[in-house]
């Protein structure tokens, strides 16, 4: 990668928000909460959001942090309601 490519993709992944992704499989679905200005601020506030889709049944949940910005904050199988 040239020093132009390099330095533009440092830029731009600064700039990229920090998002927590939330995976359950039941109901099939990918959850995403944010966006967190840094790494420290997603991380504090993911158990949280873990908790309240394991109170509503959400069962075999992963979590990881991401900087992205997603398309869809909520995307489930069509069968299996979001909760």
């Amino acid at each position: 990668m040239n020093s132009l490519k390099r330095l533009f993709s440092i830029v731009h992944n600064r700039k990229q928000p920090w998002w927590i992704k939330i995976q359950t499989q039941t109901p099939e679905c990918t959850y995403y909460f944010g966006p967190f200005d840094s790494k420290k601020e997603a991380i504090v506030s993911q158990t949280g959001y873990v908790e309240d889709l394991v109170q509503e049944g959400a069962q075999h949940v992963i979590s990881a942090l991401e900087k992205t910005r997603p398309a869809r904050l909520t995307s489930c199988v069509f069968d299996e309601p979001c909760l």
